[in-house]
């Protein structure tokens, strides 16, 4: 396979740490300094390889992206099978799969940055902890320990269960993956004067915008955003 002529082509003299890579922060310590698509092994190297986008520039690099949105070409509002498995084009516009963010964030601690755009402007959450619960738990949401400069969004989603438009798991009046068009850790989809810290990571199809109520303010549209996550441990000072 295309694998094994790679790791030929590099010859005897080097010798790869991590031959078969869990996630994108072993592939950087493997010497990719590049973002693009690669292959890991959650499993080891006895289990299933699975394609993803490493982004090996931000704030060090060794990111797993598992959102991006830019430019509405691919359709969000998708069921919860369809969520679970991933859709999407990994250099494009993709959702990475509940399934595979369960297993990767339980391998061990894990933090997740968020990044948007809108215009020249540029904004991030940074989570120290980041986890996503198996689907007998709905994919609940565990988020804590925010830096950064779009505001604590995530916040008010932590600890939430994951719904789409063909299941609300604890429906808190609205349903609100058929409100805003979307899969997400929903809580209370109103925008109201009461929450005025709801971030809605979403794309809503009816404008094809993001939403941030917390960056922007109220219904500010925000074209593009990423999601991406690396092992708590990982110090960008450590590798090479």
């Amino acid at each position: 396979g295309s694998r094994e002529w790679c790791l030929a082509a590099h010859g005897p003299s080097r010798k790869l740490r991590f031959p078969f890579p869990t996630e994108c922060s072993q592939e950087l310590l493997n010497g990719a300094l590049e973002s693009g698509e690669v292959t890991i092994y959650p499993q080891g190297k006895e289990g299933r390889a699975v394609r993803v986008y490493c982004d090996m520039e931000t704030d060090g690099g060794g990111w797993t992206v598992f959102q991006r949105r830019m430019n509405g070409k691919t359709d969000f509002y998708r069921t919860w099978s369809e969520y679970k498995a991933g859709f999407g084009n990994l250099s494009e516009e993709f959702w990475l799969g509940n399934e595979l963010l369960h297993n990767l964030t339980s391998i061990g601690p894990v933090s997740l940055r968020v990044d948007l755009e809108s215009g020249n402007d540029t904004a991030y959450a940074r989570y120290a902890n980041f986890s996503v619960a198996s689907e007998g738990r709905n994919y609940t949401l565990t988020v804590s320990g925010y830096t950064g400069t779009a505001g604590d969004s995530m916040k008010y989603h932590n600890g939430r269960p994951f719904s789409t438009r063909d299941k609300e798991p604890d429906p808190l009046g609205i349903h609100c993956a058929k409100a805003y068009v979307g899969g997400w850790w929903y809580k209370n989809c109103y925008k109201v004067t009461n929450f005025p810290h709801i971030f809605q990571i979403l794309w809503t199809q009816t404008t094809d915008q993001w939403f941030s109520v917390y960056w922007k303010g109220k219904d500010v549209s925000i074209p593009f955003s990423e999601m991406k996550f690396r092992p708590s441990r990982f110090s960008p000072a450590t590798h090479g």
